[in-house]
């Protein structure tokens, strides 16, 4: 039975290489002060509400992990529930390798990282595939988004963290980019406009 939420990630096997490479005694110390989580905080309740894209991780009955993305406007993972996300599971290339695991062994991961703000969260816990719920499309569905939703991915959480921004390229949305630029061109416009005046007034 396990004594912190920690263990899931935190495995006798995983211990064992931590003890071996002098990292033991530090992570023995965080596991004492609760190092991972298990229901949503508003820290993360924020960070999950600014994702754009996540990666989903399942493994199949003879062991072949896989990583599947999934991506939709900013928010498109919801908080159904104190450890439960969910969202839109979109038409795509209908191979279902990611849905064919889960029907075997409902253990998933899920990866979110922001490069903007050079933070990324982990999440282990059980997915289940919901088909046929119309009116849990409905309430999950981005608006205005251009997707045909197939059905619903509703993530049971064991355990999350957060992680520090060590390594992580800080990159920006397109869009963002966009914005700035047209900001700072309107500002310079306005400038220019503001010293032709001034030179007019001067002659």
């Amino acid at each position: 039975m396990s004594n912190f939420v920690s263990d899931i990630a935190f495995t006798p096997a995983v211990k064992m290489v931590q003890a071996r490479k002098g990292s033991r005694d530090t992570y023995a110390r965080a596991e004492m002060k609760g190092m991972m989580k298990r229901e949503i905080t508003d820290d993360l309740a924020d960070f999950i509400a600014r994702q754009r894209s996540g990666f989903l991780a399942s493994v199949s009955s003879e062991g072949a992990p896989y990583i599947q993305h999934r991506g939709g406007p900013p928010g498109f993972i919801k908080i159904l529930g104190p450890t439960t996300l969910g969202f839109v599971d979109f038409k795509g290339n209908r191979q279902y390798i990611s849905q064919g695991n889960y029907s075997e062994n409902p253990k998933a991961h899920l990866f979110l990282i922001d490069y903007m703000y050079r933070r990324r969260a982990k999440f282990w816990g059980e997915v289940t595939v919901i088909e046929g719920d119309l009116e849990l499309q409905r309430k999950l569905m981005p608006t205005n988004y251009n997707g045909h939703p197939e059905q619903v991915i509703q993530f049971e959480i064991s355990a999350w963290d957060l992680n520090c921004p060590q390594h992580i390229p800080q990159r920006f949305e397109a869009e963002d980019v966009e914005r700035a630029l047209g900001e700072r061109d309107s500002h310079i416009a306005k400038l220019e406009a503001e010293i032709a005046a001034l030179r007019g007034t001067a002659d």
